[in-house]
């Protein structure tokens, strides 16, 4: 046979593959039969060969490879959208803790005729005495009054986020232009006490607002860190081998995961994030390639998506895990990540080198 276009070139054909029949059943005809029955018969029709394909991946022939991707895609996904999703909240309660240590306490204050017109954070008042004052276009954030008596005064125009008044005492006192709706008032007693255009709307507590925009902004970093390691795996790839690629990537992400006890600051767990997403992402691109090439066509895709389908579950299964670590312990998460890294390295050398091979 001569290529159309190049007479200089001659290829020799061996064997034609000619496809076979998948479908079992005959689609009824729309002149014959219900609609529904038509609808029954293709339904059973696709579910049968999704079935047949399925069932395929499981015969002898590939029973051991699918063992082994299954075993490997589980390991892979537990680890890294694990930590992936563990360190924006780990970066969180470092926040949390930071913040919290800098908190400002006042026990026991007397304040009389006294206009507060600024700006309140990130403070706990116990046990106050305010007679007589006026608090004007203020924003309270992170404040607590606890236990407090608030006696003639006079409140207007107050925004407030995380701030509440607990087991606190007004005695004629005027709220105008508030948001001190009723479950930032716990256990208190109101006098004589008046609440006048209270702000509406959907009032929304942007006490997170830093933290928000810093999830945000870690999990952008995160997924700018995966260029470097996606250009590296796509030069590589061919010249490493799949199987190389796939078990070092894996190692190198199961070195990277025992630094994260050294992270103490909100700094150095970014760097690890972004270290340990750099790393990662080529075992997932070897990964996505070995599938493929592993499977042929006719139960290709069956395969990939069912893989696909384990990857997620074993994703919620390992984000559930290691959120519920947050503030408890690293150790634990750590030492889960590694471990399924390691499994995940040592099973992936026990599947066979696609590299050079021709796809079936």
């Amino acid at each position: 046979m001569r290529a159309k276009g190049f007479p200089e070139r001659v290829f020799s054909v061996t064997h034609i593959k000619t496809p076979k029949q998948m479908d079992e059943l005959i689609e009824i005809q729309s002149d014959t039969g219900t609609w529904y029955r038509r609808w029954l018969v293709r339904f059973t029709n696709i579910f049968q060969q999704v079935r047949s394909n399925f069932l395929q991946c499981f015969s002898i022939q590939y029973r051991r490879t699918t063992l082994l991707m299954m075993a490997v895609w589980f390991t892979m996904a537990f680890s890294y959208y694990g930590l992936t999703v563990w360190f924006p909240d780990m970066i969180k309660h470092l926040q949390m803790m930071e913040y919290s240590s800098r908190t400002k306490v006042f026990y026991k204050e007397k304040v009389e005729h006294f206009t507060f017109n600024f700006t309140l954070e990130n403070q706990i008042h116990k046990n106050g005495d305010y007679y007589n004052d006026k608090f004007i276009g203020m924003k309270l954030k992170s404040v607590i009054f606890e236990d407090s008596l608030f006696e003639e005064c006079y409140f207007e125009d107050i925004t407030s986020s995380n701030s509440f008044f607990k087991n606190c005492t007004f005695i004629s006192t005027l709220f105008y232009n508030t948001d001190f709706f009723d479950y930032k008032l716990m256990g208190c007693r109101l006098v004589n006490s008046t609440f006048l255009h209270s702000k509406e709307g959907c009032q929304l507590d942007f006490s997170d607002d830093n933290n928000a925009y810093m999830i945000y902004f870690v999990s952008f970093l995160g997924s700018l860190a995966v260029l470097p390691g996606n250009i590296v795996s796509a030069l590589l790839l061919d010249k490493v081998g799949r199987l190389r690629m796939l078990a070092g990537s894996s190692t190198l992400s199961c070195i990277s995961c025992f630094f994260v006890s050294f992270g103490n600051n909100e700094s150095a767990m970014i760097a690890l994030l972004c270290l340990f997403g750099g790393v990662s992402i080529a075992s997932w691109n070897a990964l996505d390639v070995i599938t493929v090439e592993l499977y042929p066509s006719d139960i290709r895709t069956t395969a990939f998506g069912f893989l696909n389908a384990l990857c997620k579950l074993a994703a919620v299964l390992g984000i559930s895990i290691f959120q519920s670590f947050v503030g408890v312990t690293r150790a634990v998460p750590i030492m889960l990540a590694s471990v399924a890294l390691a499994v995940g390295s040592y099973l992936a050398l026990k599947l066979p080198e696609t590299r050079g091979q021709v796809l079936q």
